[in-house]
C-alpha cells in the first residue's frame, strides 16, 4: 500500500488532508525512475485525488471556509476551479503549509540556495529583495519572433490580436509617449508631429504603456496607473495600484488587460555560519529552517494598495492552486481587469514560479523556467552545449489558462523534456501548443520541437522532433501555421525549416548554414524573410570583427532556403531588434524595413529597401547617448513612420520611389 492509499484510508471523515496528500505525491514521484516522460496522466490522478477532497467528495464536518472569511485574504471573486496538475489550496493554512514544507527543502546554512552560497549569489536579485534561484539568461541571444506584426497601436508584437506594453502607442491620430515618469500626447495627423499635452506620473519611471479606447494603462515594475486620455490635451490619472511583487509582463486583449505578477522566495532574516559565534553549518541550517517555519502567508503572496489605501492581499487563498508535482517554488499571479475599471479585477494564482508567459488570442500559457545547470550551464552566446536544468529531472511544466473577458480559468497542464528559454519559443495554432526546447539533463545535447494538444485537463505530447543542432543554442524562432523556422548558433548559423502540418510528426525539411547568426526573423510576404543578428564583417583579416548583419532569405522552397543578400554594419555594432523586437517596423506597401542599429554611443535607423532580391540600406542618425533602447519606429497609414526617441517624436523621412519585388 502506498503512502497515498494509507492517507485515503486513514481519513474517512474530517477536513481534507490536501497538503499531506501532496507531500505523499511528491515523495512517490521522486521515487519513480523517469516521471512523466510524455504524459502527466499518473500524477494528474494524484492531483485529482486531492482535488476530490477539496471539492467535498469526502465526508466533512461542515462547509468549506468561504473566500471572504478571516484568513482567506485578498480581493473577492468566484472561487477558482482547479483540477489535475493543480489542486486548490482550500485554505490559507493549507497553502502556507505547502510553502513552508517546500521552502524548508530549499534552505541551507546560507539561506535560500541550490548548492553553494556563491552560486546562489550569482542569481539575479529582484528589486523587492527576493532572491531568484536561476542563472541570468543572456537576453541578447534568447529565441525571438513569432508571427510578429504591428498591432493597431503601432507595436511590433508576437501575436496578432494580442497587444503588448511599449514606450509608445497610437490610435492613428494621437500618439502617446512615456518617458521619465511623464506621459505626453502628440497629434500625428498633420505634416508635422505636434505636441498636445503632458502629465507627470510620480513613481513610474521604468514603465511602459497600453492603449485601450480613452484609457492609457501605465505598467511599471510594481505600480499600475490608468490615465483618462479622452481629452489628450488634459490627460488625468484615474486609478493607481501599488504592488509588493514585480509585474513580469502584461498583455491586452481588446479592452481587457492582464498582468502576470511573480512573487519569488521571500526575503527573510537568515543567519550564516560563523565560527567565532559558534554557528556551525548544521546549526545555521537548523535556524534557517526555523525562520522559514515562522513565515506567514503574507510573506508568500503578493499584496496591493489601491489609490494609496491600505495594503491588502491581492488574491484569496482559495484562488491560488498548488501544483500536484514538484515545481520551482514561488507564486505566479494573473490579474485581469478592464482598462477603464482597474478596481474590478479578477485574480488567479499558482503556487509555483511559472512566469515565462506566452499568450494567444484566447489562452495564456505559463511555463516553469530553467535554473542552474552545473558549471556548463552558465549563459554564454559563443559557448557550445549550454545545457539548462529545469526541474530536477530536466523537464518543464506548462500550465494552460483559458481567457474569458477579464477572467482566467485553469484549463490544463503538461510536462515536457527540455527547457523553454522564453516566450518566443512558445506558439499555439489550431489548439496545438508548439514549443522550441533547449537541451536539459533529460534530453542530451540536441534541441527539439514538441507539439502538445489538450485532452481533458491534460496537455499531452503528440509529436516531437529531437536532435536538432546538437551543442548549439537556439537564437531565433519563427512560427507559421504549418512551419517552424529555427536558427541555432555555435560557429555558423544553421537555419532549420520544420514541417508542422501534421502535429504528430514534425519533420525536418531543410537546413542552411552560413557564417554568423540571426537573432530575429521577420516574414516579408510569402517568399521572403528577413534575418537580423550578427556576423563577421567583410574586409582584410586584420580589420575584421563582428557587427550587426541583416540577411534577406528566399523561402520559396522550404527544403532549399537561400540567402539572397546581406547588409553588413560596422564592426562592434549591434541590431536593436536582436534585443527588443519592438525596434523594427515593416512597411509592405513600399517594401521597406526600418530598424535600429547601434554603433558606439550613436543609434541609427537602418532603412532597408527591397527590390529584385536585394537590399539597399540608408542610415539615419536617430539618437546619441545612453537612451538607444528608447528609440521606436511607429508605422502609420500612408506609409508614414514616426521616429520616437527618449526626447521627442518626429516623422522619419522615407522619401524615395516604392520598390518592386
Amino acid at each position: 500500500m502506498t503512502d497515498l492509499e494509507r492517507l485515503w484510508d486513514d481519513v474517512p471523515v474530517g477536513p481534507a488532508p490536501t497538503d499531506r496528500i501532496l507531500r505523499a505525491a511528491r515523495r512517490e514521484q521522486r521515487s519513480w525512475h523517469r516521471p512523466l516522460l510524455r504524459s502527466t496522466g499518473t500524477v494528474l490522478a494524484l492531483g485529482a485525488l486531492a482535488a476530490a477532497f477539496v471539492a467535498g467528495t469526502s465526508v466533512s464536518d461542515g462547509p468549506p471556509e468561504p473566500p471572504g472569511s478571516p484568513g482567506a485574504g485578498g480581493a473577492g471573486g468566484a472561487v477558482a476551479e482547479f483540477s489535475g496538475a493543480l489542486v486548490a489550496a482550500g485554505s490559507c493554512e493549507a497553502l502556507l503549509e505547502h510553502y513552508v514544507d517546500a521552502g524548508q527543502e530549499l534552505v541551507g546554512p546560507w539561506g535560500w540556495e541550490q548548492m553553494w552560497p556563491a552560486i546562489a549569489a550569482e542569481g539575479a536579485i529582484r528589486r523587492d529583495g527576493a532572491q531568484r534561484l536561476r542563472a541570468p539568461v543572456a537576453a541578447d541571444y534568447s529565441a525571438k519572433a513569432s508571427r510578429a506584426t504591428s498591432s493597431e497601436t503601432g507595436t511590433n508584437v508576437q501575436e496578432a490580436g494580442v497587444d503588448e506594453p511599449d514606450l509608445v502607442k497610437t490610435d492613428g491620430e494621437v500618439l502617446y509617449r512615456y518617458a521619465a515618469g511623464r506621459l505626453t500626447s502628440y497629434d500625428v495627423t498633420g505634416p508635422e508631429v505636434e505636441r498636445i499635452g503632458s502629465v507627470a506620473l510620480a513613481g513610474t519611471d521604468d514603465a511602459e504603456i497600453l492603449l485601450a479606447g480613452g484609457t492609457v494603462v501605465v505598467v511599471g515594475e510594481d505600480r499600475v496607473v490608468t490615465v483618462d486620455v479622452t481629452d489628450p490635451a488634459a490627460m488625468a490619472p484615474r486609478t493607481q495600484l501599488d504592488l509588493t511583487s514585480p509585474v513580469v509582463t502584461a498583455r491586452q486583449h481588446g479592452e481587457d488587460v492582464r498582468l502576470v505578477v511573480s512573487t519569488g522566495l521571500p526575503e527573510l532574516d537568515f543567519v550564516e555560519p560563523n565560527r567565532r559565534r559558534g554557528i556551525t553549518l548544521a546549526e545555521a541550517r537548523r535556524r534557517n529552517r526555523a525562520v522559514v517555519a515562522d513565515t506567514t502567508i503574507a510573506d508568500w503572496l503578493p499584496r496591493g494598495s489601491l489609490d494609496r489605501g491600505p495594503e491588502e492581499q491581492l488574491s484569496d487563498c482559495a484562488d491560488v492552486a498548488i501544483p500536484s508535482t514538484p515545481a520551482p517554488l514561488g507564486t505566479t499571479t494573473v490579474l485581469g481587469f478592464a482598462a477603464d475599471d482597474l478596481p474590478a479585477r479578477d485574480v488567479t494564482g499558482i503556487a509555483a514560479d511559472a512566469s515565462t508567459t506566452y499568450s494567444s488570442t484566447d489562452h495564456l500559457y505559463l511555463a516553469t523556467a530553467g535554473g542552474w545547470g552545473g558549471w556548463g550551464g552558465w549563459p554564454c552566446p559563443t559557448c557550445s552545449s549550454r545545457i539548462i536544468t529545469t526541474e530536477s529531472d530536466g523537464t518543464t511544466q506548462v500550465f494552460d489558462l483559458e481567457l474569458d473577458g477579464i477572467g482566467t480559468r485553469y484549463a490544463g497542464a503538461g510536462r515536457v523534456d527540455g527547457a523553454v528559454r522564453d516566450r518566443w519559443a512558445m506558439d499555439e495554432v489550431g489548439g496545438v501548443l508548439r514549443l522550441a526546447l533547449s537541451p536539459t539533463t533529460a534530453t542530451g545535447r540536441g534541441n527539439a520541437v514538441v507539439t502538445l494538444r489538450r485532452e481533458g485537463d491534460e496537455l499531452l505530447e503528440v509529436g516531437r522532433l529531437d536532435g536538432i543542432a546538437p551543442r548549439e543554442d537556439i537564437t531565433a524562432v519563427r512560427w507559421f501555421d504549418d512551419l517552424a523556422v529555427l536558427v541555432t548558433f555555435r560557429q555558423v548559423d544553421p537555419l532549420h525549416t520544420i514541417d508542422l502540418s501534421d502535429p504528430a510528426r514534425p519533420r525536418m525539411l531543410g537546413e542552411l548554414k552560413i557564417p554568423g547568426f540571426s537573432a530575429y526573423l521577420h516574414p516579408l510576404g510569402e517568399r521572403r524573410m528577413l534575418g537580423i543578428g550578427e556576423g563577421p564583417v567583410p574586409g582584410p583579416r586584420a580589420n575584421r570583427g563582428w557587427g550587426a548583419q541583416a540577411g534577406l532569405f528566399d523561402v520559396t522552397d522550404l527544403t532549399d532556403v537561400r540567402r539572397l543578400d546581406t547588409v553588413d554594419y560596422p564592426s562592434g555594432s549591434y541590431a536593436g531588434v536582436a534585443r527588443d523586437p519592438r525596434q523594427l517596423a515593416w512597411l509592405p506597401g513600399i517594401r521597406t524595413v526600418v530598424t535600429v542599429v547601434a554603433h558606439g554611443r550613436a543609434g541609427y535607423v537602418s532603412v532597408l529597401r527591397l527590390a529584385d532580391g536585394r537590399m539597399r540600406n540608408e542610415m539615419v542618425l536617430a539618437e546619441r547617448g545612453r537612451d538607444l533602447d528608447a528609440v521606436r519606429l511607429v508605422p502609420l497609414a500612408g506609409n508614414r513612420v514616426v521616429l520616437v526617441t527618449d526626447a521627442d517624436a518626429s516623422y522619419l523621412d522615407l522619401a524615395g520611389p516604392p520598390a518592386a519585388e
